[in-house]
């Protein structure tokens, strides 16, 4: 495998582990062969990542159960390994070198703790036992010299649901976590991971080709046109039906449809937000529940064409292919269950097709081709304001639209404090958890400016011209 197609080497590793799982899968294998797994990727007795091989091996048995299904007692996609979470200093407030041991001793005045003290060359200590993190000592430092340690883990997570326990590893507290996965992208250990479904997946492939009773259909996200790069879009899709899926759609279908109904939706309510990042709702959910009424009442593009698959295939099976850590848990919301039966991520998807020896640079181009310019640019940021704008002008509908389109939950985050004190100046929010949107999460296998233009330009390719063009052959 060419580590050129991923950003790091976490992801390499992560990869790894999940082609193992999955080709003992297809060989039926994988129960009498699943403790040798580490022993696979980890051959000898040298130790390429960690302290020792047996520790090494540890954590590969660990990224084995994840890439199993994980705990199933945690409903949280995203789960902590412990045992690989311990290379990171201490978090929290710390005295530099810096500290000059003046004589004013501000940051000890403004304790409330008593958690400073000083040694016998007046130099600054914070008794962690008593320190509460407020920063207030690191406020009037005059020599800055009182610093705020953070893990890369909790300055990915913007919505700060990771802490640091006192085994001094991460945990995650599930009421607030969102599920976007960006600590997942960010820890340099790999010591944060994502449940993998990839067995379910291989599971259904494998029943609906031995069972005509139903099919199971790939759907992909938009954001595929930025990922694969060392292949074309069409070897890519010729390679998904190559594992076994009966047919490929693309979800673009699904955001034409939904910019569809949203632009009237929104036009008839004067005030919405966006429903299609499960990240961004459930970040409304847990810490703005009093704006959840004005979220659109809409199923996202992913579960909006799933259901209009299996309303038209009652014996259809159904597995999204996208960039989103949390489309996994979104899958399991009673709303979308019936829908969706599965969700893997491009990361995923890459160690799928080489746990069955794909090359898709050998397949000749398959067509994808379901959706306009407009369900296409929804894997950005701006898309699907744009999408919605374009929604109201088919449909003839006068309404003064005014968007936000909020890139990352930093920005979420400002439009609905905004909102909640009605200074908002906009009538539609567009939410997108990760930086970029969706051409951002996770479970991609390269992150990107290039890939805005890469989206852009896929979406210019489009057949149908019109979002009315795109759902004219749904009615």
């Amino acid at each position: 495998m060419d580590l050129r197609k991923f950003d790091t080497k976490v992801q390499h590793l992560k990869y790894k582990v999940l082609r193992e799982v999955a080709r003992q899968a297809w060989n039926d294998t994988l129960l009498q062969n699943v403790m040798d797994i580490p022993k696979i990727i980890v051959p000898g007795k040298t130790p390429t990542m960690r302290c020792c091989v047996y520790k090494e091996r540890a954590i590969l048995g660990e990224r084995v159960k994840l890439a199993m299904g994980g705990n199933k007692e945690n409903p949280n996609v995203i789960e902590v390994i412990d045992i690989a979470c311990d290379e990171c200093p201490a978090a929290g407030y710390e005295v530099s070198d810096s500290c000059r041991g003046c004589l004013a001793h501000r940051c000890e005045d403004v304790c409330k703790r008593g958690a400073i003290s000083f040694d016998h060359n007046h130099v600054a200590h914070i008794d962690k036992s008593k320190c509460v993190e407020c920063g207030q000592c690191a406020k009037v430092c005059p020599y800055s010299a009182i610093v705020n340690r953070k893990r890369p883990c909790q300055i990915a997570c913007k919505v700060k649901a990771i802490s640091i326990n006192e085994d001094k590893a991460a945990t995650i507290d599930n009421n607030k976590c969102i599920q976007c996965g960006a600590c997942v992208y960010q820890c340099p250990f790999g010591a944060i991971s994502d449940k993998s479904y990839l067995l379910n997946v291989i599971d259904l492939i494998k029943k609906s080709n031995n069972n005509s009773e139903y099919k199971t259909y790939a759907i992909v996200a938009p954001s595929i046109s930025s990922q694969f790069a060392y292949a074309k879009l069409g070897q890519v899709i010729a390679g998904l039906k190559e594992l076994g899926f009966y047919t490929v759609i693309e979800v673009a279908l699904g955001a034409d449809m939904v910019a569809e109904s949203e632009s009237k939706e929104l036009s008839e309510k004067g005030f919405l937000t966006s429903s299609c990042c499960p990240a961004f709702v459930q970040y409304i959910r847990s810490s703005f529940p009093d704006l959840l009424p004005l979220v659109s009442h809409n199923l996202s593009p992913m579960a909006a064409l799933a259901k209009y698959i299996k309303t038209h295939d009652e014996k259809s099976k159904v597995v999204f292919i996208g960039p989103c850590t949390a489309k996994k848990a979104e899958a399991h919301l009673e709303s979308v269950k019936p829908y969706i039966d599965a969700v893997i991520t491009f990361e995923e998807l890459q160690a799928l097709f080489d746990s069955k020896d794909v090359d898709i640079t050998t397949l000749d181009e398959e067509v994808l081709d379901n959706a306009s310019y407009f369900g296409r640019i929804f894997a950005r940021s701006g898309g699907l304001s744009d999408a919605v704008a374009q929604g109201l002008k088919e449909q003839n509908i006068d309404f003064d639209l005014k968007p936000i389109a909020c890139n990352g939950i930093d920005e979420c985050r400002m439009a609905l404090m905004k909102k909640s004190r009605n200074i908002l100046d906009a009538n539609f929010i567009e939410g997108m958890a990760c930086i970029g949107g969706c051409i951002g999460g996770a479970g991609c296998l390269t992150h990107g400016e290039k890939d805005k233009a890469e989206v852009d330009k896929y979406g210019k390719e489009a057949f149908e011209k019109t979002i009315h063009d795109a759902v004219s052959v749904l009615k």
